[in-house]
């Protein structure tokens, strides 16, 4: 038994093994078995034949050997392609509006998009000049959606934002004998179309009608739709379309009759260069003599061109540069190169803000001359995409239409230059619409004015002088980009440093000498190199610290909602270092250690950096990308830097501006200060950047001086000061804490010698405290130091697999608890002490000190204090009580109401407060003994008052980001706030000096001191807390109350004698 089950499960293990190589070598049987079984019947030849006969009659006979039948499945199917409809009074299916957040229409406009696929090929039924196909296809009308999936069933889904239709055919595959021999499939269709009303206003008015559902919509069977598709028999430049008519041959009739719908997409077969006599139009002689040729730039000349035109030509789209240098009429400089455009486009006047252009279906073949030089041969497909189009979208469309400049061209070592032919519109085979040439490069050095690993421009070859204007563009590179440069590129790349001169003009106007910068310098440590040499490591890990990814607030702090704002600043280069240096076989940080030496060597001094600033924000968007380049100064950790920003505009003032640099206006001031890398536990580790325009006010490329401040960031490895940081505050709170139980053992210490005095402490006193040692039991808060521990550092693995945090919070947990039990044992000897004292004197409890109304005196004064805090903040903030939401470190989503945030922080003014209660007890109870222990009460208010002390010297940290609008937090939410942390401490010393001064003198001679002729601050002494004879505590209270009761008794016996 043990051997068949053995070879039973080697057997499963053999099936297995197979059925995963089977499927990884056959692809296509991966993609059948995740479809649903399917039974492909073949049931309409007729009427297939009979809708079909004009394109049968012009149909060849296949050859013998022709085995093209075969890759029909694999050839044929393309991805969203356009689709148009005649305005024939009869759409094929309604659309609904998406609505924004605020109700508004999106302001993105739909795309009409349809895919189809061939999904069985039935090479039984093969005729002479034709086989049996099915087919599947789905057209829509889509705001952001691709369709790029298989839908399978004939049907009809809407919802807002995106209509679909799905249309399963069955039909005949062919070739034409005309002299293009194009490849046709006509095809009848079955789906359910969505029924038109022919009475009412509008042909979708059910969709219209209020209470509508998306899921019961009012469908008809049609199975009269005929789909004839044409594609060409090879793929090339001009033969790349195909061409498709889906119509209803319904009669119009009929409610399912719809206008003809024409379909444009491409073929993804092999692409085949056949078209070297219209790419000679554009490009003979090679290379083309344009402006970048003499621009100084160094060129991409090496081998591994294809591999880098793919990639990049992948990764996003082309930004399209502004025609700035066009001096003619606002017709010809607002087109946008060969394009035909629209109103939208015209609209943004020759700045074509937020117009990009992809770089598609690139095809590269690489060939090596025997003179060891490199050439290849490139096809693509360049789309224009307006603003109003989902871009990412766009980037997957396959049509060709008068927003696409197919194109064919060479590359050549010799001079790095691609130069293609393109084709707008309709093109014959001759190429008569090819009439526009394209020069493309690849740039191997950069600068602040050069920022771009591809840069080209399209220009007419056309005779016609009114064409349009050259049309450039470029694909901006991030600095991260940059480094997989060096993958491709056996040369380096390299930065050229062009505004240092002004950069230190900068620095000088805004460094003056002070002695609060050579304090500065002396204290506090910034970001610097490592070692004194500046090896390319230890550059590049400086350059990792002045990177910044994080959000920022306007500076200063604005005190009304503003959008969310997001920094981030790439180093490009630093020093001699472009890029970032990653060492081999071993991490960066073992080889060179995280803290530097203190000593600052002449290299140290001014280092060059140049950086990509890019600031994201609705107010913000002429200001998206900023080029910037200058020096850092380690010894104060900041950056002077000059700016170019991308300025989108009309053509005519760019223009006018005769002193922009490559269309960049780089009259600009930016200066980046950092946080020290020391003592960032006592202040705030923010950066704040400032920019500045050096235009005169009445300039139209000015603009105010822009100041930010970020959120608090962290350096490399910061997660170091991030232990020493709550290592101090957690050492700080086990102090406190053991000092506060040292003061309540001396008050226990206090009382068992001075049991006079042991009635007349608060109960109230003692249950605040006891309320705040018990609240960070329950819910699992911190004791003291609250406001500090909210600090802005996210949990993460080092700190939660640090033992010494955890041997801390239990170690505070622990003090915590022995506080809050000592403090129950006070409260229980107070307790007792009034009992036994009512027991000795049961018929006058007026004699004993009660805390009634000193409880309801106490809880007035609060809640009148409570609600002008409410009153105050809600009058600094111009807004009634209101309800936030925001997002927790963790992606939670909260609610935040302002009175539960006031209630939370009115908490702790109480604890803070501790001594009011025994203040009016002391009042009301006219003391004449010292019921506290100066040591206690000093001692606690002491404690009390040090995070106040704690987060005055250290900046504060704050969240401030909601997760819906991303908007901040008022600032005036915050009940502390340096006011607080100065009143508090003032107001707490008062109370406590109160508590002095009334149990240093005793009620009377405080009275006669606060009498000011016949008014007295104070009532004159009276009986009602008389002082009883005391007995010792060790008592017994059990022979008190015996003796009582019968004095009791006796005594009532004589009244009824």
């Amino acid at each position: 038994m043990k051997i068949m089950g053995l070879w039973t499960v080697c057997g499963l293990l053999i099936v297995f093994f197979f059925g995963c190589s089977n499927s990884s070598l056959y692809g296509e049987e991966i993609e059948l078995r995740n479809e649903p079984p399917v039974t492909y019947k073949y049931d309409r030849v007729d009427e297939v034949k009979k809708a079909c006969a004009s394109v049968l009659s012009s149909a060849s006979e296949f050859q013998p050997d022709d085995n093209r039948v075969y890759s029909i499945k694999k050839e044929l199917p393309f991805v969203n392609g356009d689709w148009r409809q005649d305005g024939g009074g009869s759409p094929l299916m309604p659309y609904v509006v998406r609505k924004t957040w605020d109700n508004s229409s999106d302001f993105h406009s739909p795309m009409n998009l349809v895919s189809f696929w061939v999904t069985d090929v039935d090479t039984t039924r093969r005729l002479k000049n034709s086989v049996s196909v099915s087919g599947l296809l789905t057209l829509g009308i889509t705001l952001e959606n691709s369709f790029v999936g298989k839908t399978y069933g004939s049907q009809f889904q809407i919802w807002p934002g995106n209509s679909m239709l799905t249309v399963s055919f069955q039909g005949i595959y062919t070739e034409s004998k005309e002299k293009n021999r194009e490849r046709v499939m006509c095809l009848l269709g079955t789906t359910t179309l969505p029924s038109r009303e022919t009475e009412s206003s509008g042909p979708w008015a059910w969709l219209e009608a209020s209470g509508h559902s998306f899921d019961q919509l009012p469908l008809s069977e049609d199975d009269q739709i005929l789909l004839v598709l044409r594609y060409p028999k090879k793929f090339t430049l001009t033969r790349r379309e195909v061409k498709g008519e889906m119509k209803s041959l319904n009669p119009k009739s009929n409610p399912k009759y719809f206008d003809e719908v024409h379909i444009s997409s491409q073929l993804t077969v092999v692409y085949e260069f056949m078209s070297e006599k219209i790419v000679a139009k554009a490009c003979d002689p090679y290379p083309f003599k344009d402006s970048f040729m003499d621009s100084g730039i160094d060129i991409y000349k090496d081998t591994e061109f294809c591999a880098i035109i793919r990639k990049f030509s992948q990764e996003g789209a082309f930004t399209v540069v502004p025609n700035w240098r066009c001096n003619r009429t606002d017709e010809y400089c607002s087109k946008l190169g060969p394009f035909v455009t629209d109103k939208e486009i015209k609209a943004t006047d020759g700045g074509f803000q937020e117009v990009v252009l992809f770089m598609q279906n690139v095809d590269c073949e690489e060939k090596t001359a025997r003179d060891n030089t490199y050439s290849a041969r490139v096809s693509a497909v360049f789309r224009a995409v307006p603003p109003s189009e989902y871009s990412y979208t766009s980037a997957q469309r396959s049509g060709l239409n008068n927003m696409t400049l197919p194109a064919e061209g060479i590359w050549r070592s010799s001079s790095g230059q691609l130069c293609m032919v393109g084709c707008v519109g309709s093109m014959d085979a001759e190429g008569s619409g090819c009439n526009s040439r394209i020069c493309l490069y690849i740039p191997q050095s950069f600068s602040i004015r050069q920022r771009s690993i591809i840069v080209g421009t399209i220009s007419s070859i056309s005779k016609d002088d009114n064409s349009y204007f050259p049309l450039s563009f470029e694909k901006i590179v991030q600095p991260s980009e940059m480094w997989d440069l060096n993958h491709f590129m056996s040369s380096h790349l390299h930065y050229q440093y062009t505004k240092l001169d002004s950069a230190s003009s900068i620095l000088e106007r805004n460094e003056p000498f002070s002695f609060g910068t050579v304090i500065r310098k002396s204290l506090l440590t910034f970001p610097k190199l490592e070692d004194a040499e500046s090896s390319p490591v230890s550059l590049s890990l400086l350059s990792e610290d002045l990177t910044l990814h994080v959000s920022a607030i306007p500076d200063p702090r604005p005190r009304f909602r503003v959008p969310r704002i997001d920094i981030q600043m790439e180093i490009v280069s630093l020093g001699t270092l472009f890029g970032r240096h990653w060492s081999n076989g071993s991490s960066i940080e073992e080889e060179i250690p995280y803290h530097a030496k203190t000593e600052y060597t002449e290299k140290q001094l001014l280092l060059n950096v140049s950086a990509q600033l890019m600031i994201t924000g609705k107010a913000y968007k002429n200001f998206s990308v900023i080029f910037v380049e200058g020096l850092y100064d380690p010894h104060v950790g900041k950056m002077y830097l000059v700016g170019c920003r991308d300025v989108r505009t009309s053509w005519k003032i760019l223009f006018e501006s005769m002193d922009l640099e490559a269309g960049l206006d780089c009259l600009i001031e930016v200066i980046v200060s950092y946080p020290p890398t020391t003592a960032q536990w006592l202040t705030n580790p923010t950066a704040r950047i400032s920019i500045t325009s050096k235009r005169n006010e009445d300039d139209p490329l000015y603009f105010s001086t822009i100041k930010f401040q970020t959120l608090p960031i962290m350096y490399r490895k910061q997660r170091e000061s991030i232990l020493s940081r709550r290592g101090v505050e957690g050492f700080l709170r086990i102090l406190t804490l053991s000092v506060v139980i040292a003061c309540i053992v001396s008050q226990l210490l206090y009382i068992r010698d001075n049991v006079d005095s042991v009635p007349y402490i608060s109960l109230v006193m003692l249950g605040v405290q006891v309320l705040g040692y018990s609240l960070p039991l329950v819910t699992d808060a911190e004791a003291l130091f609250k406001k500090a521990s909210d600090s802005y550092e996210t949990p993460s693995y080092e700190l939660d697999r640090n033992q010494w945090f955890h041997v801390i919070d239990y170690t505070v947990k622990l003090l915590v608890l022995v506080s809050f039990l000592l403090t129950l044992r006070l409260c229980q000897k107070v307790w007792k002490s009034r009992i036994r004292l009512l027991t000795r004197a049961p018929l006058e409890p007026h004699r004993v000190p009660s805390d009634k109304w000193v409880f309801i005196t106490t809880l007035i004064l609060h809640v009148i204090g409570y609600i002008i805090i409410l009153i105050f903040h809600s009058a600094q903030t111009s807004e009634k009580f209101r309800t936030e939401r925001y997002v927790d470190s963790n992606g939670d989503f909260h609610v935040q109401r302002q009175w539960e945030t006031e209630l939370e922080e009115y908490v702790g003014l109480v604890q803070d407060f501790f001594l009011l209660p025994q203040v009016i007890g002391n009042v009301v109870w006219q003391i004449h003994s010292k019921p506290l222990r100066k040591l206690y009460f000093i001692g606690i208010t002491i404690v009390r008052l040090l995070p106040h002390f704690y987060d005055y010297i250290r900046a504060p940290v704050s969240n401030p980001y909601f997760s819906e609008e991303y908007e901040f937090v008022n600032p005036n939410m915050d009940f502390y706030s340096k006011f607080g942390d100065i009143a508090i401490p003032v107001t707490a010393i008062f109370l406590a000096v109160i508590v002095y001064i009334q149990q240093r003198w005793n009620y009377e001679k405080l009275s006669r001191a606060l009498t000011f002729g016949k008014r007295r601050l104070l009532p004159l002494g009276s009986a009602t807390y008389q002082r009883l004879p005391s007995k010792s505590f060790e008592a017994e209270l059990a022979s008190d109350v015996n003796e009582n009761i019968t004095h009791a008794k006796e005594h009532e016996g004589e009244e009824l004698s």
